[in-house]
């Protein structure tokens, strides 16, 4: 069977034969099974954290980076990573990426300390960032235009997936053993994945450009600080000089990233692309899309978890239906895309993300499972109608040579949307949590008020301990936490509908045209 897929010579780095059918469903199986690997490890260890935190005794601040360093390295990465495929050699960078993965992930089984699971934690993430454009490019070498939008589809209905798998891997692993067995699990995926990896076809650009290294340094710089004061925002509050530094040097550093590729011959990353409609909306899809997903998540798991009792696994089950809808919405992009067209898919995905974060404003103490499940439903239904569609647009906008690159934008866009939703979900949730329990506090002893006013874990745990009065205590808190979601599902709702508005004036139909009102403005600039 390996014999039947494994590349010729000339394969390997030319890929002049266009592959067989079979071939091309095993190399969409490889490249699913292997960016759901590393999505699945953007969450897995959030559940973990504080076992982590006992045996490590890493702190607050230690922990948060435990799970963004390796955000923030895969962010800072992807484009060059995918230009390094496209010009050397995709199925090489999957390879190298995977490789780096599995031995990062065994780092934190035989080293001590926060610090050195951060560090491995990044080094992982390295990893990732070349996985990630790999498969996706890959995949869309390999396919026929004809049929392009469909295996993306499949891809990006995993991709969408990838959070749920991961909670509910973990929740099993958890369930039976330590968090130690996380990263062994990682690393025994990544191992066989990389043998697997060997028996796909290759394809790289025959006339690539040198690899514009100015450009990756300036765009890697920019996403690197911008992301690092989008993570530390929560923690230090978004008026503290690192934040809003952070984030105005990662801008200055977009512009100045702009400048330079305006001028090269061959650039990094054309920057006129996002001048089209269809790139820029699906650019702009993609990064609401995590955001409001991550955001989600921040936020619902400790409901979950904390309100309504579930354990890591019994979380991760009530999240798995989410996966349905995603999936099926996803596979069959290719069927009602051409019918409804870009604006209409995107624009209404949207509406129905936020109409479910709003409709989760209805739960209370008492809420049962069916009240989470049908705004899950709902939200599900929005996400499946923009994931395809959104990378579609992505992928179709760019030449094929630049498939990598292409593909690094689509998975740049996620992380950092990713981070944008954490941070404000976070912030928002936080703040109002201690406003909203603060004034019931006073009758309780001053530790208790300082550790209560922290976050509602905390205050859950100083009630168990309380005696008598720990039932009141977790009731305000709980209550409390319930006026912060609100808030909080809110303010992600508000953003996306004012996406979704944006999509609706701005992205192109299911004539490929935009609105009438956008082709006036435009026409009469140009006449201008």
């Amino acid at each position: 069977m390996v014999d039947s897929f494994a590349p010729s010579d000339q394969d390997i780095d030319t890929h002049p034969v266009a592959p067989s059918a079979r071939a091309r469903i095993w190399l969409l199986v490889v490249a699913c099974l292997a960016v759901a690997m590393v999505i699945s490890s953007m969450v897995a260890l959030n559940a973990a954290l504080p076992d982590i935190a006992v045996e490590t005794a890493a702190t607050q601040s230690q922990l948060t980076w435990v799970i963004d360093g390796y955000t923030l390295v895969l962010a800072c990465l992807l484009l060059p990573a995918g230009a390094f495929g496209d010009r050397y050699g995709r199925r090489g960078a999957l390879l190298i990426g995977l490789a780096v993965f599995a031995i990062a992930s065994l780092a934190p089984i035989v080293v001590d300390g926060p610090v050195a699971l951060i560090a491995a934690r990044a080094v992982a993430g390295a990893g990732a960032a070349f996985v990630m454009p790999a498969t996706l490019s890959l995949l869309t070498a390999a396919y026929p235009k004809s049929q392009r939008n469909r295996a993306v589809g499949v891809w990006a209905g995993v991709a969408g997936s990838g959070a749920v798998v991961g909670f509910l891997t973990t929740g099993v692993l958890l369930q039976f053993w330590s968090w130690q067995s996380i990263f062994w699990a990682f690393a025994g995926a990544s191992a066989l994945l990389f043998v697997l990896a060997l028996t796909v076809t290759s394809s790289r650009d025959d006339d690539a450009a040198p690899l514009d290294w100015s450009g990756a340094v300036l765009i890697g710089a920019a996403v690197a600080i911008f992301v690092f004061g989008v993570v530390e925002a929560p923690i230090r509050g978004w008026g503290h000089p690192v934040v809003w530094g952070s984030m105005a040097a990662g801008v200055a550093c977009s512009v100045a990233f702009t400048a330079v590729e305006l001028r090269r011959r061959h650039p990094l990353l054309d920057v006129r692309l996002f001048a089209k409609p269809d790139f820029a909306t699906g650019a702009l899809g993609v990064t609401i899309l995590f955001f409001a997903n991550f955001g989600f998540f921040f936020v619902v798991i400790q409901y979950v978890q904390l309100v309504m009792g579930y354990s890591p696994l019994g979380t991760a089950l009530a999240l798995a239906p989410l996966i349905v809808p995603i999936f099926i919405l996803s596979v069959t992009t290719g069927w009602y895309l051409p019918k409804v067209g870009l604006r209409f898919a995107v624009t209404v995905g949207l509406l129905l993300i936020a109409a479910g974060l709003l409709c989760l404003r209805l739960l209370q103490l008492g809420s049962s499972y069916l009240d989470l499940a049908w705004p899950l439903m709902v939200m599900s239904a929005g996400i499946g109608l923009c994931t395809a569609p959104t990378t579609s647009a992505i992928m179709g906008a760019v030449p094929d040579e630049k498939q990598g690159v292409a593909s690094a934008v689509n998975d740049a866009t996620r992380e950092i949307g990713a981070a944008l939703g954490i941070a404000v979900a976070g912030s928002i949730l936080a703040g109002r949590y201690t406003a909203a329990l603060a004034p019931d506090l006073a009758r309780f002893p001053e530790p208790v008020r300082e550790r209560a006013a922290g976050s509602l874990a905390e205050a859950l745990a100083v009630a168990e301990r309380l005696g008598p009065q720990g039932g009141p205590l977790a009731d305000l808190a709980k209550t409390a936490f319930l006026h912060a979601m609100a808030s909080s599902v809110f303010v992600l709702a508000v953003v996306i509908v004012v996406a979704a508005v944006l999509v609706a004036f701005w992205a192109p139909g299911r004539d490929g045209r935009q609105s009438r009102i956008v082709r006036r403005r435009t026409e009469g600039r140009h006449g201008a």
